[in-house]
């Protein structure tokens, strides 16, 4: 096994005793310093239960490194609870966590001149976070999910944390009694590991997977059983390979790898986080990605799997029915993923299926090509001119994907979510909220709470939401997110007015405020942009650094 990059640059002059000592301060010995060092990227937190359950997966996959013959250094990521911080000022720090996770992994990686890495995570922007720090490092790397959770119980209904939130909503409206919320709430969230539908973390996981930053079936298993650890072990042992063939993750993250996650994530039912966090990996590839290129892989990837949060099925499921290579198997049989994509197996994810079996009969989870759920994609990006750079609708679940109405304004979350419970939102309106994007939320908070409201409501389908900030990958509905250019940089959305009309038009891909050239350019001439919410720490700094969402609200664009 090649000696490891600090073995060659602590024998260096004067650096090689002091830097030695160190490490023998930690119980190294003479022979530890021809062996790759491994960081091991822990997320474990008792924050959130996303990530209660990964200290055990790090100490296997530490346990496995040493095995192999390397040496592990473990180190720190932290995490934000989304389900924890939604409806809070706490929820603008969660995408700024997708940063830090990231500066995180390169910061140890590349100061502690590591050979490898492996990032174990959980909860939603440790993923993309990871991915993106693992990218900027560019030493072998692997990504170990932490895993899903398993569904609650109540009244024969399996609940997952959606359930709470649209539960609010169906008590409000006097639907619901208050021990069957009451018993909801209690029972929603049965233990370790992340939000159990088709939201953002199963989402992303599932994503690395195609994308061969993962090992195949691992993006779908249940935190709380046994075989994740068999299979944290197994990606350690993988990494070890990939180091000694010098195998990094921009060889194996291309455009054509990026199409086949994004392919994944279309067939699945994915959520709209997706859009923003793989504009942000490519740009930490170096791959040009765009957000019309979502807009071209949705036109020919079907939706095939029934899942929440539109559909009947939770991530488990999934992994019973096949996991994502059964997905996989039928979408590269069908010609829609590129199989000679390399995968941090080693092999390409061809050679990988080649021993996945057909979809069984069985299971009614994962559709066949045949008779797929929608036969295109569901994340529609749509322009027009209250969104001349895109934003993101997810379609899936609706039975009409078009319509127009008159605007129903709000500057925060708090208000509109007000406005709901109040019943003052009724079937036709578009509530608009603003001011929530990457510089003017800042952080582009999550709208699950007055998503799941609408839903409790019974107004999915009926009312429209359009904003500026993100959505849940718990969110359906008549929802339209990341409204680009944000109203905070002067984007149509900031001048739209209560009772303006608006259309909202998925098949023909529109975001469109009904109102006259010349009225806009009157409200141009009059609107000021409002001051910065916060001068001093990270989410000011957030705010003065990032990117449109159009372009993956990333710090370190062009």
């Amino acid at each position: 096994m090649s000696s490891n990059r600090r073995s060659k640059n602590i024998t260096e002059g004067a650096a090689r005793a002091p830097n030695r000592s160190m490490y023998y301060a930690m119980g190294y010995v003479e022979g530890d310093f021809g062996k790759p060092m491994i960081g091991v990227a822990n997320g474990h937190s008792t924050i959130t239960p996303c990530n209660s359950g990964l200290q055990r997966l790090a100490d296997a996959a530490v346990a496995a490194l040493k095995e192999a013959g390397a040496n592990p250094q473990t180190f720190g990521t932290p995490t934000i609870s989304d389900g924890m911080a939604m409806g809070t000022e706490g929820m603008k720090y969660s995408l700024v966590s997708r940063e830090v996770i990231a500066d995180c992994v390169e910061t140890c990686v590349g100061g502690q001149w590591m050979d490898g890495v492996l990032v174990v995570g959980g909860c939603d922007k440790n993923m993309p976070g990871g991915m993106m720090g693992m990218l900027r490092a560019n030493v072998p790397a692997i990504y170990v999910y932490g895993g899903t959770i398993l569904p609650g119980r109540y009244k024969g209904q399996d609940l997952n944390i959606v359930s709470v939130f649209e539960a609010v909503g169906q008590y409000s409206a006097g639907r619901m009694s208050e021990e069957d919320f009451c018993q909801i709430e209690r029972r929603a969230i049965p233990g370790s590991g992340s939000c159990g539908g088709m939201y953002t973390a199963n989402t992303m996981s599932s994503a690395f997977e195609a994308l061969g930053m993962s090992l195949p079936y691992s993006s779908t298993m249940a935190n709380v059983e046994d075989e994740i650890v068999g299979q944290t072990r197994a990606a350690a042992l993988a990494l070890v390979k990939a180091v000694e063939r010098d195998l990094k993750p921009r060889d194996i993250v291309t455009k054509k790898s990026i199409e086949n996650a994004v392919a994944v994530i279309m067939a699945t039912g994915g959520s709209t986080n997706a859009v923003l966090h793989f504009l942000a990996i490519a740009h930490a590839a170096g791959v040009e990605w765009t957000i019309d290129d979502f807009e071209r892989v949705r036109r020919r990837a079907p939706v095939l799997c029934d899942l929440k949060p539109s559909g009947r099925y939770l991530a488990i499921d999934l992994h019973r029915a096949g996991g994502i290579p059964a997905v996989m198997k039928t979408l590269l049989d069908g010609g829609l993923l590129h199989g000679d994509c390399m995968t941090i197996t080693g092999r390409t994810v061809a050679e990988n299926l080649a021993d996945v079996p057909p979809l069984r009969a069985d299971q009614d989870v994962i559709r066949p090509l045949a008779h797929p759920i929608y036969a295109e994609g569901h994340l529609a990006i749509l322009k027009g001119n209250l969104s001349t750079e895109g934003c993101v609708a997810k379609i899936t679940g609706l039975k009409n994907p078009v319509m127009t109405g008159p605007a129903r304004v709000f500057d925060d979350e708090q208000s509109a979510l007000a406005a709901i419970m109040a019943n003052r939102i009724v079937p036709g309106d578009v509530m608009v909220l603003r001011y929530l994007g990457p510089k003017g939320g800042p952080g582009m908070p999550e709208m699950l709470a007055p998503t799941g409201a609408l839903i409790g409501q019974g107004l999915g389908e009926s009312v429209g939401l359009i904003t500026d900030g993100r959505f849940s990958g718990g969110t359906w509905g008549m929802v339209v997110g990341h409204v680009s250019p944000e109203a905070h940089a002067g984007g149509l959305i900031a001048l739209v007015h209560e009772g303006d009309s608006i259309t909202i038009d998925a098949h023909q891909r529109l975001l469109q405020l009904n109102v006259d050239d010349a009225e806009i350019a009157r409200r141009r001439a009059q609107w000021k942009q409002p001051g910065p919410r916060y001068t001093r720490g990270v989410l000011a700094k957030f705010a003065r650094n990032a990117s449109s969402a159009s372009s993956g609200a990333v710090l370190d664009g062009d």
